[in-house]
């Protein structure tokens, strides 16, 4: 298992669109979530700074692969085309990134 974490903006105006989406997560996706090897996903909010903290277990054995089968299935896009617009990426970023991955420095059971 390996814990991973992510951070990305969201822009103000679509601050309420997108507690409202993640309120009522859809079935599918949560389902593909879990069939892509993520566990225990949990996503926190700051304010004022409208910065998403995202959080979760990988339990697979090929990340990159599990990511690309997710990024792939048709209605994670069409889950993606209500949420990417809500979403303000990191300007430092790493090329190819849309969340900004986070290094894990400390961690206590």
């Amino acid at each position: 298992m390996q814990r991973m974490g992510m951070m990305i903006g969201v822009k103000p105006e679509m601050l309420a669109k997108y507690r409202e989406l993640h309120a009522a997560v859809w079935p599918e996706i949560l389902d593909l979530i879990s069939r892509c090897n993520i566990r225990n996903y949990t996503i926190f909010l700051r304010e004022p700074e409208n910065l998403l903290f995202g959080t979760w277990e990988y339990h697979g054995t090929d990340f990159a692969a599990d990511m690309a089968r997710m990024a792939a299935d048709e209605k994670n896009q069409e889950w993606w085309a209500f949420t990417i617009p809500c979403q303000k990426p990191m300007e430092t970023r790493a090329e190819g990134e849309w969340w900004a991955m986070m290094e894990e420095v400390f961690h206590h059971d």
